[in-house]
């Protein structure tokens, strides 16, 4: 029995949160980027870390492919966009 309060929920939940929560967050992102007049508000919530990696190049001799370049845009409305995701997904389940 697991001890109490524990969480039975699985990777494949916590994989959905993030998603869903980065999408909204993204979604907000740019939705801000573009309506918002150009301030220090704007620029507080949309300015964004963008880490990549790539072009990742395979070849199996038979098959040869490249992946990539993959970057992934962070920013402060998509962090909150992952929070509010997870605190709906907590109070539904």
């Amino acid at each position: 029995m697991p001890p109490r309060g524990a969480s039975r929920k699985g990777a494949f939940f916590y994989g959905m949160v993030l998603s869903t929560g980065f999408i909204a967050g993204g979604l907000l992102t740019q939705v801000c980027r573009r309506f918002l007049p150009p301030s220090a508000v704007k620029e507080f919530f949309t300015t964004g870390v963008t880490p990549a990696f790539g072009p990742l190049t395979v070849d199996l001799v038979v098959l040869k492919f490249a992946i990539g370049p993959v970057a992934v845009d962070v920013s402060l409305l998509s962090l909150l966009g992952v929070l509010l995701a997870y605190l709906i997904a907590r109070s539904l389940f």
